[in-house]
């Protein structure tokens, strides 16, 4: 009798404080506090993320709780399923105990740089052609490339999505394979990257090497091949006359960094020569080292440059479809000699550059590929 006493006392003391009675847990014991995990997440506009909430007696025991849920931004269910708005921040997610004053909080941020890619105002990409991952990484044919495979992030488990050459570009272009035929030459008109470029008000522009003249569109000509140039492919370009303008020879690339005039977004194809196709690995990273390092010292992409080299395809390997392939990322916000052990296909290398230029839909598979903010300090 005496426990029931002193538990009325222990009741009528808290209303006459003002204070509520703390909920109870499923064996009785009173809940003192609440915990919602994650702790914090970084998110892209429209994702979701289901949050838990938990709570922890006197005791320190963890137990079920029933919770109300709210959000300063975004959205978020009965059950803790959250979803990110459109507009970058940072928000608050709020647990708030059933019929009591305890709440717990999780904080939100919303990014347009794609699920913690960080923003870049630059970002470069160069492809090189038909060699294995391991005839390129650890080579002392390819010094330059390797040091910077050493230096910055190294994805280890990268593959080409198909064989031959011209799948492999246009996945990069628009998240699909879309032909398997190099000597292709219809007018594509899926969404790409140059739609999406455009949509958010980006600048591009293709530098091909010994590509005849500005704008042109036409075959393979000497050493360059259009079906590594694909961009010269896709209806927002050929149909465009203004668009066509930004398919350029590559020795615009030194005048334009020169000029402190590159656009935000630029293509960058080396002839059959340089990118390993029909002369040597050496070759080719003789060239890197020639046209890639300049860049790199220049304070435009120190400032906010981000740099990928990849191959389009293995010499020697179906893995995956493609095989696997040497991918490379530069960059002054990227993690220094990291590599990463999880796979990727080119439709996250085109989900990269897209998401790093602040840009949140992204064509085909890119839309549900991979992120790869691993590469990058938070």
């Amino acid at each position: 009798m005496r426990t029931s006493i002193t538990a009325l006392a222990w009741f009528a003391l808290l209303a006459l404080v003002g204070c509520e009675v703390p909920s109870r847990s499923g064996n009785g014991s009173p809940v003192v506090q609440i915990r919602v995990v994650p702790e914090s997440v970084t998110l892209d506009p429209n994702q979701t993320q289901p949050f838990v909430a938990s709570g922890r007696t006197a005791a320190g025991d963890s137990v079920a709780v029933q919770v109300t849920w709210s959000a300063t931004g975004g959205t978020i269910t009965g059950g803790g399923l959250y979803t990110a708005g459109q507009t970058a921040g940072n928000y608050r997610v709020i647990a708030t105990l059933a019929n009591d004053s305890l709440a717990d909080t999780s904080s939100v941020t919303v990014t347009t740089g794609g699920g913690g890619v960080p923003l870049a105002g630059h970002v470069f990409i160069v492809t090189e052609e038909n060699h294995d991952y391991s005839a390129v990484i650890g080579s002392s044919s390819m010094p330059y490339l390797n040091s910077l495979a050493q230096q910055y992030g190294l994805a280890t488990q990268y593959y080409g999505n198909t064989h031959p050459s011209i799948g492999n570009y246009f996945m990069l272009a628009t998240g699909q394979i879309i032909t398997n035929n190099d000597s292709y030459s219809t007018i594509v008109t899926v969404d790409n990257v140059v739609r999406r470029l455009l949509a958010a008000g980006k600048t591009w522009k293709s530098y091909a090497e010994d590509l005849p003249s500005v704008g042109y569109t036409g075959g393979d000509v000497g050493n360059y091949a259009r079906k590594h140039n694909v961009f010269a492919l896709l209806s927002d370009v050929a149909n465009d006359s203004v668009q066509r303008q930004n398919l350029v020879p590559f020795t615009q690339f030194a005048t334009d960094l020169a000029n402190g005039t590159l656009p935000h977004f630029s293509n960058i194809v080396p002839n059959l020569c340089n990118d390993a196709h029909d002369c040597s690995l050496a070759t080719a990273d003789t060239w890197l080292q020639n046209n890639i390092a300049p860049l790199l010292a220049s304070a435009t992409f120190q400032q906010d440059g981000l740099l990928i080299i990849t191959f389009d395809e293995a010499g020697s390997d179906n893995t995956h479809g493609g095989g696997r392939i040497a991918w490379i990322v530069v960059s002054p916000k990227a993690k220094t000699q990291y590599q990463s052990t999880t796979l990727y296909q080119h439709e996250s290398t085109l989900r990269l550059t897209l998401a790093a230029l602040g840009i949140t839909q992204f064509p085909g598979a890119a839309a549900t590929a991979p992120a790869m903010a691993e590469f990058f300090t938070p």
